[in-house]
């Protein structure tokens, strides 16, 4: 072995053998070092100085990558996350550290009052958590987990004791949040999608009245550039609807029981239906029917392409619930759905045509897959998710390209990911054209998928060593 990194300061770490022929052994040592510097014991923060809790999909993508070189570890961090689920069966999108200073983000814990103001819907008492969600990764990265050691995941009972939590979260998302009625999940904040500032929210969040700028004071902005994050006006009405939603007591009811906000998303339901897929793994893993996931996850394609599909512009387009209609802005929300095994072939042909074409540009203008519309009025290559390239993004569209055969614009993908992640320091998300990094550095899931790619490598037919296929997901 030409280096390695040791990672033995906490439970689970182990030693990781870098082998040069897949990249520079600098990259994957930094990337593991970032992982390290973040690591508190039982979870990994996105950022030590931006974020300093634990984030939802943060950590199941951070899950995938730490798998690489400890899967304890990796299990731990699901494990931590999932033990903060509420009654209910959400998954909050933040479970606090109690010591990290009230002041070091905002919102913070006397923000959300989950255990009181969440009492009814179950929120936990012996943690604090936020009362809304992200999207559903999480049983996608326990599968991937368990792959990367099965004797030990079985050993530790880890799928066993993961399974029932995940069920229960999906069944809240599926029974919960159809506030449409049609079939598909709704989200009722734009945090909850994870692309929070996208220009996709701007119609109906022009319907929220913001809170007053003097009720509130910005933790993100002592960490970050004011030009790369939201502004004062969307701050205000982001704070308005989590406020809101926390005074109803985090109920979720038909249409009429939510605020303003409720938006059916591609990426959200898309990633739901390929956790689904891997649910239907871990139900057959554990000997249990993995018929009910699998028909899930049929089904609901089958309902996002019948409502968010939008042959005119391309790709899938998010739906404003309680308008209506499609919300006429193209963000990479709307690929994502290349994810999914069972799209319609012509469909998924139709989203490559998409995002290699003027609008997300990838090969042409751009190596990475830009956040919103190239030709957007709202676009703007550093301001967060209104154009910038993420690199969970990146990584999804990776995988969905080579599903559907795209080995050469997803070997394109890969290796411009890998050599953004590296240059830019890790960053939280970099310019498409330029990959100048914004936001914090040493980000947490940058890390951990880069090293998931330089791991889940190319094989010499196109695939991927460990790549998830239709037939590896259901």
């Amino acid at each position: 072995m030409d280096r390695i990194v040791q990672l033995t300061a906490r439970p689970g770490g182990r030693e990781v053998a870098y082998d040069p022929a897949v990249a520079p052994p600098s990259l994957q040592v930094r990337a593991a070092k970032v992982l390290e510097g973040n690591w508190t014991g039982k979870s990994t923060v996105p950022s030590r100085s931006l974020y300093p809790h634990q984030w939802s999909w943060d950590s199941a993508f951070i899950a995938i990558g730490l798998r690489h070189l400890s899967p304890l570890r990796a299990q731990t961090e699901l494990e931590t996350l999932l033990a903060a689920q509420w009654a209910d069966g959400r998954i909050p999108h933040i479970v606090f550290n109690p010591s990290v200073p009230l002041d070091a983000y905002f919102p913070s814990p006397d923000f959300w009052r989950s255990s009181t103001a969440g009492r009814a819907a179950g929120a936990p008492r012996t943690v604090q958590t936020s009362g809304i969600v992200q999207p559903p990764v999480h049983a996608l990265a326990a599968w991937l987990v368990h792959l990367a050691d099965p004797g030990l995941s079985r050993a530790r009972g880890f799928l066993a004791r993961a399974y029932p939590r995940l069920a229960a979260w999906h069944r809240y998302l599926l029974h919960r949040r159809d506030l449409g009625g049609g079939g598909l999940v709704s989200v009722v904040h734009p945090w909850e999608q994870g692309m929070d500032n996208s220009p996709c929210w701007d119609r109906p969040l022009s319907r929220v009245a913001p809170a007053p700028a003097r009720s509130f004071r910005r933790a993100d902005l002592d960490h970050g550039s004011p030009g790369d994050r939201p502004t004062d006006l969307d701050y205000g009405r982001y704070v308005r609807l989590a406020a809101d939603y926390r005074d109803r007591g985090y109920a979720d009811g038909g249409i009429e029981g939510v605020g303003d906000f409720a938006v059916e998303d591609p990426a959200f339901n898309a990633l739901l239906i390929t956790s689904e897929y891997a649910l239907a793994r871990i139900a057959h893993e554990l000997g249990a029917s993995e018929s009910g996931p699998r028909a899930r996850a049929e089904r609901l394609t089958a309902t996002l392409v019948e409502r968010l599909w939008d042959p005119a512009a391309g790709m899938f387009l998010c739906r404003d619930v309680r308008a209506g209609e499609l919300i006429p802005e193209r963000g990479v929300t709307g690929l994502v759905p290349l994810l999914l095994p069972a799209l319609p072939r012509d469909l998924a042909t139709t989203l490559v045509r998409t995002v290699c074409g003027p609008h997300f540009g990838l090969g042409g203008t751009t190596r990475l897959v830009p956040s919103y519309d190239l030709l957007g009025e709202a676009f703007d290559p550093h301001r967060y998710w209104r154009g910038p390239a993420w690199f969970n993004t990146g990584w999804l569209l990776e995988r969905g390209l080579r599903l559907h055969g795209e080995r050469g614009r997803a070997d394109a993908l890969r290796k411009g990911i890998l050599h953004a992640a590296g240059a830019s320091g890790f960053a939280e998300y970099v310019d498409p054209y330029t990959a100048q990094p914004c936001g914090a550095t040493g980000f947490g899931w940058t890390a951990a998928l880069a090293l998931d790619l330089l791991h889940d490598r190319p094989t010499g037919d196109g695939n991927r060593v460990t790549t998830i296929k239709g037939g590896d997901l259901g």
